[in-house]
């Protein structure tokens, strides 16, 4: 184990990306498998205790609920928890998740949500630990365009093989879960195993990106008092960006069906994610050229708001008949990862590096986070409470273009915020 924590404090630059990417992208993309491959069945005519709400969506705010919780928890968990005792956190994390899929194969079918909340408890504390061992290193930006390209992939992966698992092999909609689990349970062991022997980042690190140290309750409160009116508007249009992407990330099978291709298409939905994930990585890889850390925090701003206006702009090319429906998902999805991926990563890793703010940019992410995935949930309840009438195509459809506005202008107002600040603290220097 110190031979090769001694080995990559004395790698290159190229060896070290390689190696840290690689652990931390297996490591999350395990992780999906204990709670993505849910929503790859449908659960067709089953509903909620015999109430207008649907099962599948019960099942999914469920889940939802708990991973929602957990980034509450996380706030404060993954903010404090930056020094040793990470792996071990991320197995127990893991394994909680596994029994819980395991239960949901056995629980009668009307209590089967409490499984998948219990599921999703503790896997919404899994990102905040895998970012915690990437950041604030000088290569930080390429790193974590890695790790975030884990989840796009794997999203789409770990749904096709859920579908292998009950057209090929027979297994049940309800034990599909927890035998894709059990599939990706040794993998995650290893890529955890290998993601610790990651050094602390260097002297040279923290000149360039600044140290990270574990954030208390009062530096908490005192970097939401310092930055109030930006991240306020951040935070909304991330709420708003996550309920969207949540939805078509959980309902991608209808959305497929509803778009005319057939339950029989074979890695549907790995074909609609992989371009998807080529193009995120391109991009979010490149802001890492930038070296200048205001610069950097400011052109994350412009690829998000590209991102935003990509999801208005493809849902224009579906209804006028350029885009097929494979071209309209692929891209919705790039354009809301363009826009999601910066705030897991290179926004709030940015922002403490040029402000020099003493902390970790897991507590912003979380913060984020958490606030993102409650919309996520108010989102699925409306449309199965209140928009019974609209299929979830053309439900979806409405809120791209919802998405696509309120985020370029939410996200403007807050560019205007920061260069001022920026303006202001040039001033007083």
């Amino acid at each position: 184990m110190t031979d090769l924590k001694a080995k990559l404090n004395r790698s290159g630059d190229l060896y070290f990306m390689l190696y840290a990417s690689g652990a931390a992208f297996s490591t999350y993309f395990c992780m999906y498998a204990f709670r993505k491959p849910f929503s790859a069945a449908q659960y067709e005519g089953l509903t909620f205790f015999g109430t207008d709400l649907e099962l599948k969506t019960a099942l999914a705010l469920s889940q939802l609920l708990g991973y929602t919780l957990s980034k509450y928890l996380g706030i404060r968990i993954c903010s404090e928890r930056v020094g040793e005792r990470r792996g071990l956190l991320l197995v127990q994390l893991i394994v909680c998740a596994f029994v819980a899929l395991g239960l949901f194969g056995v629980l009668p079918l009307q209590w089967k949500w409490v499984a998948l909340f219990l599921n999703g408890l503790p896997l919404g504390m899994v990102w905040g630990i895998c970012v915690s061992f990437l950041e604030g290193r000088r290569s930080s930006d390429a790193l974590l365009a890695g790790l975030s390209c884990s989840f796009i992939v794997a999203s789409g992966v770990v749904k096709d093989v859920g579908r292998w698992l009950m057209n090929g092999l027979g297994v049940s909609e309800f034990w599909m879960p927890a035998a894709t689990g059990a599939l990706f349970l040794l993998p995650f062991f290893v890529s955890v195993w290998f993601l610790i022997q990651l050094p602390q980042p260097s002297a040279e690190d923290i000149s360039l990106r600044s140290e990270r140290t574990a954030m208390d309750h009062e530096a908490r409160w005192a970097f939401v008092r310092r930055f109030a009116l930006g991240l306020l508007l951040l935070i909304v249009a991330y709420t708003g960006l996550t309920a969207f992407r949540d939805f078509r990330d959980i309902y991608q099978a209808e959305l497929f069906f509803e778009l005319g291709y057939g339950a029989g298409e074979r890695a549907i939905f790995s074909r609609s994610e992989l371009p998807v994930a080529f193009g995120v990585m391109l991009v979010i890889g490149l802001l890492n050229l930038v070296r200048d850390n205001q610069r950097g925090f400011f052109v994350a701003f412009g690829v998000m708001m590209v991102g935003f206006g990509l999801i208005g702009c493809a849902t224009l090319g579906l209804e006028a008949g350029v885009l097929s429906g494979m071209g309209w998902m692929i891209g919705v999805g790039l354009g809301s990862y363009l826009a999601y991926v910066p705030y897991n990563t290179i926004l709030f890793e940015r922002m403490m590096a040029y402000t020099r703010f003493s902390g970790t940019a897991v507590f912003a992410i979380y913060l984020a986070d958490a606030s993102g995935y409650t919309g996520a949930a108010a989102l699925q309840l409306y449309k199965d409470l209140f928009a019974q009438e609209a299929t979830r195509l053309g439900f979806f459809m409405n809120v791209c273009y919802l998405t696509s506005v309120l985020g370029v202008v939410l996200l403007a107002g807050s560019l205007v915020y920061f260069h001022r600040q920026r303006g202001a603290h040039a001033d007083a220097a």
